[in-house]
């Protein structure tokens, strides 16, 4: 294995086990002592890739909006029509439903002040407002452009959100898409 192939497998192994830490103990409760114990390695290996938990929660920020901006850059490639609409959603979709995105949304959900600074908080938010742009018809009616604009909160809703509904996460995820792309209907 390649030494940069090697680091990048390292640094989302850090990434992963930081999201859990952070998760089971909260943002503020984690050191990056801890990360390194569940790791099994030294301070200082992990001060290699990440510095600071801030530099762990940037670079998984920098990550997802990447995928984000994969979205937005192929949108504004494409014809604004109805098919576009509903493949931003699908394509959308598969990054929330991803692993690593439902920890990182799931993370934002639940460490909100240890975010609210971060400059990548703000980018995060700029990046949802361009999506819902694209989703959104103006020539449509209003109401029809409220409905497309809460597409994108949909599926955070119905995969992440605090719903008491039987059902697997694959269930509440295809559940998600399918009222998203409803949403976007004209």
């Amino acid at each position: 294995m390649s030494e940069s192939r090697r680091r990048v497998g390292t640094r989302e192994k850090i990434q992963q086990i930081a999201l859990e830490l952070f998760s089971e103990q909260g943002y503020d409760k984690t050191s990056l002592r801890e990360i390194a114990e569940r790791l099994n390695v030294t301070k200082a290996a992990l001060y290699y890739h990440f510095r600071t938990k801030e530099d762990i929660v940037v670079s998984l920020f920098d990550d997802f909006l990447a995928h984000v901006d994969d979205i937005i850059k192929w949108a504004g490639e494409q014809e604004t029509n109805q098919e576009t609409r509903e493949r931003i959603v699908r394509r959308y979709a598969e990054i929330v439903t991803s692993p690593e995105a439902g920890r990182m949304i799931q993370f934002v959900q639940g460490n909100q002040s240890a975010v609210r600074d971060l400059k990548q908080s703000t980018d995060l938010f700029a990046r949802f407002r361009q999506l819902n742009n694209l989703l959104i018809d103006p020539a449509a009616p209003l109401t029809a452009q409220l409905k497309a604009s809460m597409a994108l909160g949909v599926m955070h809703i119905g995969t992440f959100g605090p719903i008491d509904i039987d059902a697997t996460v694959e269930q509440r995820c295809a559940a998600a898409l399918e009222v998203a792309l409803e949403l976007i209907s004209t």
